[in-house]
């Protein structure tokens, strides 16, 4: 893609970088999520560049086990929070453009205090989903 085709939004445009540091963009469908494993199968070397907003805690918790995630506020305020062995710790994200770390192997929530809107880039290569965060592979 040229920069002479425009800038891109993220609500309606996320990017895809390729084990060799190529960038795809990708339209954000009703079929999105399956589009991807479509393309790119198990994401091996893939990171995933989005945005999301939310308006409700999280439902579920997450582990990338394959590279750590980087979570940055774009509007709103939030908690990030992360499944440690002596139990939760959290982070405050009420600045736009505050970001985190999320280390690999490492389960992890957000607790929404406003309405917010975050951007991702995610190691998305094994990448699990549970209700409850659940023993990690040699990470916290």
């Amino acid at each position: 893609m040229s920069t002479s085709e425009g800038p891109l939004q993220l609500d309606s445009t996320f990017a895809v970088v390729n084990p060799a540091l190529r960038t795809e963009v990708l339209a954000v469908t009703d079929t999105f999520w399956a589009d991807l494993d479509l393309r790119y199968g198990d994401f091996a070397g893939h990171t995933l560049i989005s945005s999301f907003s939310f308006d409700a805690d999280w439902p579920t918790w997450e582990m990338h086990p394959n590279g750590d995630e980087v979570v940055c506020l774009l509007s709103g305020d939030a908690d990030m929070v992360f499944a440690t062995a002596d139990g939760e710790t959290s982070v405050r994200l009420a600045q736009p453009g505050s970001f985190v770390i999320v280390p690999r192997d490492t389960w992890h929530t957000a607790r929404i205090h406003a309405p917010t809107t975050m951007l991702f880039v995610t190691p998305g290569e094994g990448t699990e989903n549970r209700e409850t965060p659940g023993e990690s592979r040699g990470g916290q």
